[in-house]
């Protein structure tokens, strides 16, 4: 009778040695996943789905656009992100969206006023979140519309934070008939040992209907 008491409570002690280590394995799996997700969105890079081979190396789609203080606006979906998604859809690259900690007026005039205050002032406004990891990638695309002649100082403070010498970066814009106002030579002189690329201006009008052109554009530099 002895033998069977103790030979019984050896096999509870072993159920519930068995059961308290596998709560302990499955707090610790939630923990290291939640640790990720939370890696992940703080980096605030859309990774790409799909994978182009295509010779350019890993290819990155930087891009600040606006829905609200646009001329026409309010729109569902920016005009510089429509142009940044079409070129995401042609490579298969990531993308990242730069967005301002402080967020710019609704108003159009009163967001031509700042734009064009900021940059008499040589501004360099704060980005909300991380910055991407630049270094993994060979191509860079810098997209905007364009503020009095080159890119919303908010895309400079971008410039000012990362390094892209030695990669291929090119630009893209949306604009009222400005073209890609200076934002090509912005580039060359920021990054002098960057290869920086034809880029492509699009009117903002036109965005919505302009993926055959930036294809078109794209096909042209090899992509």
């Amino acid at each position: 009778m002895r033998k069977r008491i103790i030979a019984f409570i050896s096999v509870i002690v072993v159920i519930l040695v068995a059961v308290v280590g596998y709560n302990l394995y499955n707090n610790r799996q939630t923990r290291s996943n939640s640790s990720t997700v939370g890696r992940q969105s703080s980096q605030q890079v859309t990774r790409s789905k799909t994978t182009k081979s295509n010779g350019n190396g890993k290819t990155l789609v930087v891009y600040f656009s606006r829905k609200e203080g646009v001329s026409g606006g309010p729109l569902k979906v920016g005009n510089t992100k429509v142009i940044a998604d079409y070129i995401q859809q042609h490579t298969g690259a990531d993308e990242y969206e730069i967005k301002a900690a402080k967020s710019y007026p609704k108003g159009y005039q009163a967001t031509a006023d700042q734009a064009q205050k900021e940059q008499e002032n040589n501004a360099r406004p704060k980005i909300k979140g991380s910055l991407p990891d630049v270094s993994k990638y060979d191509t860079v695309f810098v997209g905007a519309p364009v503020w009095w002649g080159e890119y919303p100082m908010i895309v400079r403070t971008f410039l000012d934070a990362t390094d892209l010498n030695g990669k291929t970066v090119i630009p893209f814009t949306t604009h009222m008939g400005s073209g890609l106002g200076n934002t090509q030579e912005q580039l060359e002189k920021q990054y002098p040992k960057a290869k920086v690329r034809k880029g492509l201006g699009v009117e903002g009008t036109e965005a919505k209907n302009s993926k055959g052109t930036v294809d078109k554009w794209l096909n042209k530099l090899g992509y």
